[in-house]
């Protein structure tokens, strides 16, 4: 079994936060790839565990050489039956992937901070410890046809779904970690007036009160995801940097 996840961003500056730092706490090596700035992707999968592909400024409806690329190979991943994880952009791109829409919402409110979501019927085992999410997004995705919906929210209602074993797709960030939030709102702070966003100082108060939460949620639902496709956290592995999230 291989002990490599391969990990695809949208921005050479970005970085995968606490999802890296549990997987390589599962003794999981992290091989990161950005398409945006010309990192292929594999033609095979042979050689990775699961993957990850993280969120981006851009949207899953842009007419860009990597965002089609990135649709075409997903269903590669799922052929694969290898576990698959999309957060937020990555989450658009599996629905899209799966025929299903993404837009912006309706009054063209953002989701933008903490926001409170709320566990579905089906949902309940994996998701009822959390409360509140943080995001950051202006569009959403609709539920592909076969998925099942495990979370829900008060501005876009789909929040994420479960697509067979081992593929889920997320529109929030657990990953988000004070270092990210801090730096993205120094890159992205002209975002904080459209409605919907919640006010830096409000991210950080929410995110000292609900970052233990998630990310007590996030080991276990990563430990779930993988045991979900057939994988396990290796008993050893050595890792392939020393990238470590902070709180």
């Amino acid at each position: 079994m291989s002990d490599r996840i391969l990990v695809v961003v949208h921005q050479p500056s970005s970085t995968p936060g606490r999802i890296g730092q549990i997987l390589q706490e599962m003794n999981y090596a992290l091989e990161i790839r950005c398409p945006a700035a010309g990192t292929a992707l594999p033609n095979g999968l042979d050689d990775y565990a699961a993957v990850v592909v993280f969120g981006g400024p851009m949207s899953a409806n842009d007419d860009l050489p990597f965002i089609e690329a990135e649709l075409a190979w997903i269903p590669q991943v799922l052929a694969a039956q290898k576990p698959f994880l999309g957060v937020c952009l990555g989450a658009q791109l599996l629905a899209r992937a799966l025929g299903a829409a993404v837009t912006t919402h309706p009054q063209q409110q953002v989701e933008i901070g903490y926001t409170p979501v709320q566990a579905t019927a089906d949902g309940e085992a994996l998701f009822s410890e959390l409360s509140h999410v943080f995001q950051w997004h202006r569009e959403g995705f609709d539920l592909p046809h076969g998925a099942t919906p495990l979370l829900t929210g008060e501005i876009f209602s789909n929040q994420a779904f479960r697509y067979g074993l081992g593929v889920y797709g997320l529109q929030f960030h657990p990953e988000m970690t004070r270092p990210m939030l801090e730096y993205w709102n120094a890159k992205a702070g002209d975002q904080l007036d459209q409605p919907g966003a919640q006010a830096s100082e409000a991210q950080r108060i929410c995110h000292k009160q609900h970052r233990q939460a998630v990310a007590q949620w996030l080991r276990q639902f990563l430990a779930q995801w993988l045991a979900e496709g057939g994988v396990t956290s290796l008993p050893y592995g050595l890792l392939q940097s020393d990238y470590r999230a902070s709180a």
